[in-house]
């Protein structure tokens, strides 16, 4: 997949990296046997729609080449960074973010126990030291002193409604920090709607990015909400709301 990396993001793993990420394919079989981890179990599905897709989400911010000059450099060029993963399940995209980007600080949060004793024995075996876990949900993460306001980058993969994605990530992040949610299909409408939904939690869209996997060729998108002011007390909301009263 060497030459899919390259001509696609503009970069490749080293071989430390290639081990980590194999260490990482074998683990999760393993514990698939026990968890309902992830149903994306052949070799070359799981690179492009766990691998790849994780890193293309965060390319511009660390991957390339010209990455010193992008507009989201900043936050990853400093060894205090830090990104927490919503809803990280199985650890996508932070375990692979993690392991490409040795100089920030990742926090996985999930609300389910058992996963994350999983991602904890994972995160000993591959030895990844800037990897840590916390559960809870993200309603009740973005209330507490400890994580409101404190993260740099927040990513999250959509199974929800984007806007509900928007206010579990922008409570969570520093003025001037980056939302990264990751989509599959989009439409116009639902700009509009995300919109005037992270507008009230105190941020903007700042891109919306298409494009298409190296393998299947499946449409993705990520889109990027930049965090402008201070996200009001009363978010997020009490655990359950977002989901059932979208912004």
């Amino acid at each position: 997949m060497v030459e899919i990396w390259q001509k696609t993001l503009n970069w490749e793993p080293n071989t430390q990296q290639q081990d980590n990420f194999q260490q990482l394919y074998e683990l999760i079989l393993q514990g698939n046997r026990q968890l309902n981890l992830t149903r994306i179990t052949d070799p070359r599905e799981f690179w492009e729609k766990h691998l790849w897709d994780s890193l293309r989400g965060i390319s511009s911010l660390l991957l390339s080449e010209k990455s010193k000059t992008s507009k989201y450099s900043q936050h990853l060029l400093s060894s205090s960074a830090k990104l927490i993963d919503i809803g990280t399940g199985a650890g996508f995209p932070g375990i692979p973010i993690g392991i490409v980007a040795e100089n920030i600080n990742v926090k996985l949060l999930d609300s389910t126990q058992k996963k994350i004793n999983f991602i904890d024995t994972l995160l000993t075996n591959i030895q990844l030291s800037n990897i840590r876990t916390v559960v809870g949900r993200a309603e009740a993460i973005g209330q507490n002193p400890q994580h409101r306001e404190n993260y740099d980058i927040a990513t999250v993969r959509a199974v929800s409604n984007a806007s509900v994605c928007a206010e579990y990530t922008l409570p969570l992040l520093k003025q001037g920090g980056l939302a990264v949610i990751y989509r599959g299909s989009w439409t116009e409408e639902e700009t509009n709607t995300l919109q005037s939904a992270t507008q009230k939690l105190g941020g903007a869209i700042e891109s919306i990015e298409r494009f298409t996997t190296p393998l299947t060729q499946s449409v993705r998108h990520c889109l990027y909400l930049r965090k402008i002011t201070h996200t009001p007390a009363k978010f997020p909301r009490a655990v359950g709301i977002p989901t059932q009263k979208p912004l």
